[in-house]
């Protein structure tokens, strides 16, 4: 083989490595980027449970604003950059208190010092009726306090710095009336859109709820 034809070879071959390393460098950039914003910005979350039926159904796809509460410590929890409270009746994704591997998603009911009482399945608010358009009820049944609080619960305060949450599928779900108050620094963000829903039993997508507002 020439001079001539080794360099050109030689030179082929560096050129190759160069679009190889380029490549490399773009996709670890870009995978940099997309951690980055999943951990502190936006993220997305799929519905595995029905316990928030009719707001949110199993296999819908949705996506959760982290900025709006502040910037936290993905470890520690601590904060960063302070952000505005949870607002009631905002759909808020945290982390369960019980199971801390574990993220639910579930409605804010009670912020810090309200009075909570749950009587017959309505919710009272400081002493008056809370309306609650978005809520479901599946069992007619109403069991009393000594069985269980799903139907009868409280009157209880909400501890600073703390959440009482509850699924729309108000007979449906394991919420603050089964484990407690949700701690404010486990919330990790505000649902906000569905931008994508399967319907696993009848295997079709649901064109119908994507790009759904989460109210």
């Amino acid at each position: 083989m020439s001079q001539r034809n080794l360099e050109g070879l030689l030179e082929e071959e560096k050129s190759y490595l160069d679009i190889v390393l380029e490549w490399a460098k773009t996709i670890v950039l870009a995978l940099l980027l997309a951690l980055f914003i999943r951990t502190f910005f936006i993220q997305a979350f799929k519905i595995p449970s029905g316990s928030m039926i009719p707001t949110l159904l199993i296999g819908d796809h949705i996506l959760v604003n982290k900025l709006v509460y502040g910037v936290r410590n993905p470890i520690t929890r601590s904060v960063w950059i302070h952000g505005r409270m949870p607002r009631r009746k905002e759909v808020i994704v945290f982390i369960c208190p019980k199971e801390p591997k574990l993220d639910f998603i579930k409605r804010v009911i009670g912020l810090p010092g309200d009075r909570i009482e749950i009587r017959n399945k309505k919710v009272y608010l400081n002493g008056k009726l809370l309306n609650e358009p978005y809520v479901q009820h599946t069992d007619k049944h109403i069991l009393p306090a000594d069985v269980s609080p799903r139907d009868n619960y409280g009157p209880i305060i909400v501890p600073k710095d703390h959440l009482f949450v509850m699924g729309d599928n108000r007979d449906q779900s394991y919420d603050s009336r089964f484990w407690g108050f949700v701690p404010l620094r486990n919330v990790k963000g505000k649902a906000f859109l569905i931008y994508f829903s399967w319907d696993r039993q009848h295997f079709r997508i649901r064109w119908n709820r994507i790009g759904k507002i989460i109210h």
